[in-house]
């Protein structure tokens, strides 16, 4: 890990990076980017409406100094009437993966929605191949729970997931 990384919140200098990780084509080399096509501006709206922080969801910036590196982001995932937890994602250039940012960034946003809500679960899904962010969770204090089977729809067929979580007793909030 040669960077030490920050999250902070999506400004507007920062919807281009949204443009390019969320808005990838089909000629994309990267295995786990493309899901079809979407509203491009979809994002830019939400953003202008909310900064893309609610309630009920989020998205920040994962910067080293002044380098937008990637996103991070949450939504709400219920389990019964009265508990929910968060399910978290990550996207991040494809020149900056595999020098451990992935890693820093999922353990740094558990830390803070551990710190501002009172979830005791947050959780992240991952294709079954994409042993990168599966090894990036691991380090990042996440227990891989099991298999989705079938759950993701991508490139015409449906994908096997992997699910991960970790709980507020795991994580120390100082």
């Amino acid at each position: 890990m040669d960077k030490k990384i920050r999250l902070i919140p999506v400004s507007e200098k920062d919807l281009g990076l949204l443009d390019l990780l969320f808005n990838a084509s089909p000629e994309s080399d990267e295995a786990f980017d493309w899901f079809g096509f979407s509203d491009p501006m979809a994002k830019r709206r939400r953003w202008s409406e909310n900064g893309l922080l609610t309630e009920d969801s989020g998205t920040l910036t994962v910067v080293s100094g002044q380098e937008a590196l990637g996103t991070v982001s949450w939504r709400p995932v219920p389990y019964g009437p009265l508990n929910r937890g968060w399910n978290i994602g990550i996207g991040l250039r494809h020149e900056v993966r595999g020098q451990g940012i992935g890693t820093q960034a999922q353990a740094l946003l558990a830390r803070y929605l551990f710190a501002h809500t009172e979830v005791n679960r947050v959780d992240a899904h991952t294709n079954v191949k994409n042993i990168a962010e599966q090894r990036a969770l691991e380090k990042a204090g996440f227990t891989r729970e099991g298999v989705l089977r079938g759950a993701q729809f991508r490139n015409g067929r449906y994908h096997d997931m992997v699910v991960y979580g970790i709980l507020r007793s795991e994580v120390t909030l100082d």
